[in-house]
């Protein structure tokens, strides 16, 4: 079941709202993920190049467009990336298909406007292992941004939050992004 549309603009102004790499290094605290992570919605590989690149087990790079998943493992091969996975997966409707405890980190950016967030987040906390972390990502709800879903459908960081603990994640921080993505807000929780 594919979510709630709301447009994924060309490439060029996809990368454009976003310094991935410097949001990542904030988001991972610095830190080499030690283990295996998945991104749901990998869209371009905007975050799944420089996630895989911080991580030293497999990065699973799931989207339910083909188009996205086949551009994504394009851009791993030019880069000789030996650790990116990429699948073709309705996560919403079908889950990871990942183990239970079984990633180090989870990353979930500008999905959470989906009809059931909280399904997901749960999907997240099950292949999460102990000691494990996810972040998510969204669009701010505060202010008008150039893209983006309505600002009607984006949840706000108060709304994220509440869900991630109601998963299951009990400490959720927030990582200030504003010099890198002005238009997101970011969360960590573990």
């Amino acid at each position: 079941m594919k979510g709630r549309e709301s447009g994924m603009p060309d490439e060029m102004d996809w990368e454009a709202f976003f310094d991935a790499p410097t949001a990542l290094d904030r988001i991972f605290d610095s830190q080499a993920i030690v283990g295996d992570a998945v991104e749901f919605g990998c869209g371009y590989g905007t975050f799944t190049i420089p996630g895989a690149l911080r991580t030293t087990g497999m990065f699973a790079a799931l989207d339910i467009e083909p188009e996205m998943t086949c551009l994504t493992a394009e851009r791993a091969a030019l880069l000789n990336l030996t650790n990116v996975r990429t699948e073709v997966r309705d996560f919403v409707t079908d889950g990871t298909g990942l183990a239970a405890s079984s990633q180090a980190h989870a990353m979930i950016y500008n999905l959470l406007h989906i009809e059931e967030p909280l399904a997901l987040l749960k999907e997240a906390r099950r292949v999460v292992k102990p000691g494990g972390a996810l972040s998510v990502m969204h669009w701010r709800s505060d202010v008008p941004t150039p893209r983006g879903p309505p600002l009607e459908m984006r949840p706000s960081p108060g709304h994220c939050r509440a869900w991630m603990k109601d998963a299951g994640f009990r400490t959720v921080q927030t990582v200030d992004l504003a010099d890198v993505c002005p238009y997101h807000f970011a969360l960590v929780g573990t």
